[in-house]
């Protein structure tokens, strides 16, 4: 590395400069930088002797800088800064920590971890940046097949051959929306039997899978009854107002209350039924740092929400 005139100064040199420059002292300088303490003293020595003057002042008591020590370490610190800013760049473009990473939701609780889990993974990666979108229910995997999102956290179960199923993210009990005037809605919980005396609203969509649909909504009860199966929209806030118009029920994660409450629709809790389950999603081909890096920042926030910070 050469710097000033002629003088080419080595960067091991200019490390212990200025580690010296901070800690001001020999010892600590020594065990900082896992160098003999006498090897840091001779390196000093050697800048001295190349640049012609004292860097520090020394006594048994005291290491301070002299006036070119400290105009030194002012005119090396920006520099050291921005060699080191560079070589993180590049270490994070070799581990793929670079560029936009698209996420895709579709449950709205969902959306509030993931705004937190973005700041998390920004913070760690400045080199990333985080785009977050909603994916409907109709379409479940278009936006991850076509390249509109890099990763998603969606409900379960997913069995695609060319989709990657990752960790269970969330668990959350389910619910049965149901008309406020109907009998359901006196009671304390409900049962999966009890879905064959009502009419099933469930959605619909070409691109939904049929084991998706077998799992969420059922055609008949774990007793082997049958479940009438009603209308099937396109949009899961229609299937709200449909429950509201008294045309059926629908199950739902009990969370969901929190941001579809509505005095037309009551939500009564299972007692039996399995809980709605979050998982991320990636294509096969398409895992990479950037992703295993959110995944483990979106955890870490949903279990700081599960202790409550």
């Amino acid at each position: 590395m050469k710097a000033w005139g002629a003088a080419a100064v080595e960067r091991h040199e200019i490390e212990v400069f200025l580690a010296l420059a901070e800690e001001l002292h020999f010892r600590r300088t020594s065990e900082r930088l896992g160098l003999a303490q006498g090897r840091v003293s001779q390196t000093i020595k050697k800048l001295e002797r190349r640049i012609g003057v004292p860097l520090f002042e020394r006594t048994s008591r005291h290491v301070a800088l002299t006036a070119v020590g400290r105009q030194l370490r002012e005119d090396l610190l920006p520099a050291q800064e921005q060699l080191l800013r560079a070589v993180d760049r590049a270490m994070a473009m070799g581990r793929g920590m670079t560029g936009l990473l698209r996420v895709g939701y579709s449950s709205p609780m969902v959306a509030e971890i993931l705004l937190k889990a973005a700041d998390t993974f920004r913070g760690r990666h400045p080199d990333c940046e985080v785009e977050i979108r909603e994916v409907q229910l109709y379409d479940p995997f278009g936006p991850i097949r076509s390249g509109q999102v890099d990763v998603q956290v969606t409900e379960l179960p997913v069995d695609e051959p060319d989709l990657t199923v990752g960790p269970l993210v969330l668990s959350q009990p389910r619910a049965l929306m149901v008309p406020a005037g109907h009998p359901f809605a006196r009671r304390a919980s409900v049962s999966l039997e009890d879905l064959a005396e009502a009419t099933l609203i469930t959605v619909a969509g070409e691109a939904v899978p049929q084991h998706w649909l077998d799992h969420h909504y059922p055609r008949r009860t774990p007793g082997g009854a049958a479940i009438t199966h009603g209308p099937a929209p396109t949009y899961w806030t229609e299937v709200l107002n449909l429950v509201g118009l008294g045309r059926g029920v629908s199950p739902a994660c009990v969370e969901a209350e929190h941001y579809y409450a509505r005095p037309d629709v009551a939500w009564v809790p299972f007692d039996d039924a399995p809980p709605v389950e979050y998982g991320f999603l990636w294509p096969t081909t398409g895992e990479c740092a950037r992703v295993r890096a959110f995944v483990d920042a979106f955890r870490e926030r949903v279990r700081g929400v599960s202790a409550g910070s």
